[in-house]
């Protein structure tokens, strides 16, 4: 991306070699990626970016999954395929926020922008989109006043588990307590 393609062809090579012996989906996908953002401006990007995402739909692996999604979005977007960009952008972007990856959430949530998606704001989707399933899960019971012992029953967790998984909530939602989530989750019953 920096224009130094020479310097990353022999890394690439040897990786893409790597990648094939292997024969594992995670490595052939970023192969199909780097090898997609080698290839020279204005060269079609769509077999290997396509290429890349069926091979991470057989072994998903979210942050790589989501840094293809990302790249694949913004060639599309480029290319002046808004829509298809849109999906791809929004799947990166909720990959991200899951992983806790804020500086490429924040990529992937300009381009959004760019494609003139309105929901790209943070402020509009709701504050525990940033949480995993499990945490969500977890934080909604907490908010209804269950139990941590309770909710690690229903959900055949470790009490220490569900504390880990609020304690994690906590962090992300930048809140300090169980009275905090009330207002998050009040409209979701159990």
């Amino acid at each position: 991306r920096c224009g130094r393609t020479e310097e990353v062809v022999a890394a690439f090579h040897r990786f893409d070699a790597w990648a094939a012996e292997t024969g594992r989906p995670t490595p052939l996908a970023v192969a199909h990626r780097c090898r997609a953002l080698l290839l020279p401006p204005g060269q079609d990007r769509e077999e290997p970016l396509e290429a890349a995402l069926r091979s991470h739909r057989l072994h998903p692996h979210p942050y790589e999954q989501a840094r293809t999604e990302l790249v694949y979005g913004q060639w599309l977007r480029r290319t002046r395929r808004r829509r298809a960009a849109r999906t791809l952008l929004r799947a990166a972007l909720d990959r991200f926020e899951q992983l806790g990856a804020a500086p490429w959430a924040r990529q992937a949530r300009a381009e959004l922008r760019a494609t003139g998606d309105p929901a790209a704001s943070p402020a509009s989707r709701p504050p525990h989109s940033l949480l995993t399933a499990q945490e969500r899960q977890v934080a909604r019971l907490a908010s209804h006043g269950v139990s941590n012992r309770d909710i690690a029953s229903q959900l055949f967790l470790s009490p220490r588990t569900v504390g880990n998984h609020l304690y994690n909530a906590f962090r992300k939602l930048g809140i300090a307590s169980r009275h905090d989530l009330e207002s998050l989750f009040e409209r979701d019953p159990l």
